[in-house]
């Protein structure tokens, strides 16, 4: 199932199901019992919104090998988590601002891993039963902010510099598959999940053992190689197979 949040016109946000190009009604919570209402809408007649809204969003520093050599870094040997602010979230076609105190702005694409149960402490073994499902991510960071600052987190939580959606993938397999960013059409990334240096278990477990992962809360699971520069007027796509793609635009903070 493909879960998502939307508006019609100017009506609240509310949580559907994408079934093709309509968009389907639910009643429930979708982080507990929800059920499957009609079709109300074609896609092209709603506003998607992000998917969910995190109390937290995780992110992983580096993930795939290649970007280990891209970037000079050594192997970790355990995950290297960072925090994304909540507020940098935006949803499918909302434009990534650059902001006016960076020059050397990134964009690459990550999947994400969207916890639909609570838990800490939580083994590899039982950490499936607390995954809602997966969603496409853009990894936004100010490069030169990272280097100033030597750290990611003012980086990384720029307004706007965390892209989720189309949708909440429930029926993924986040072991086999294809990531591919491009900007302005052309291919910049292109792996398999099955290159990440650690895997959702992994991940979640380790994040669980410091912290309680609430409904809601998100993983960014590390962008791989070839993440590039981003520039006013560009347009950025993340697609991964099962999971949806994810385009939105590129404008300069003060415009």
């Amino acid at each position: 199932m493909y879960l998502i949040r939307y508006r019609i016109g100017s009506g609240p946000a509310q949580y559907g199901y994408l079934e093709g190009e309509s968009v389907g009604s639910l009643s429930g919570d979708i982080f507990g019992e929800f059920t499957r209402g009609e079709i109300v809408a074609g896609l092209a007649e709603v506003t998607l919104l992000p998917p969910v809204m995190p109390g937290k969003v995780l992110a992983l520093e580096v993930n795939f090998a290649d970007r280990l050599r891209e970037t000079g870094q050594p192997a970790p040997s355990l995950p290297p988590l960072i925090f994304k602010a909540p507020s940098a979230v935006i949803g499918p076609g909302a434009a990534i601002r650059l902001p006016a105190q960076s020059k050397a702005v990134q964009h690459g694409a990550a999947l994400a891993v969207v916890i639909g149960r609570s838990g800490r402490w939580v083994s590899p073994e039982a950490a499936p039963r607390h995954v809602l499902g997966y969603t496409c991510a853009g990894d936004v960071r100010a490069l030169d902010i990272a280097e100033l600052d030597q750290g990611l987190t003012r980086a990384a939580s720029f307004d706007t510099f965390c892209p989720l959606g189309p949708a909440i993938a429930t029926q993924a397999n986040p072991t086999e598959l294809i990531i591919r960013s491009s900007v302005n059409g052309a291919t910049r990334q292109m792996t398999s999940t099955h290159d990440m240096l650690f895997t959702v278990p992994q991940v979640v477990a380790f994040a669980s053992a410091a912290m309680t992962l609430l409904p809601g809360d998100v993983i960014v699971l590390g962008t791989p190689g070839g993440a590039g520069l981003l520039w006013a007027g560009d347009t950025v796509e993340v697609s991964i197979e099962g999971v949806g793609e994810l385009k939105n635009t590129v404008t300069s903070d003060n415009t």
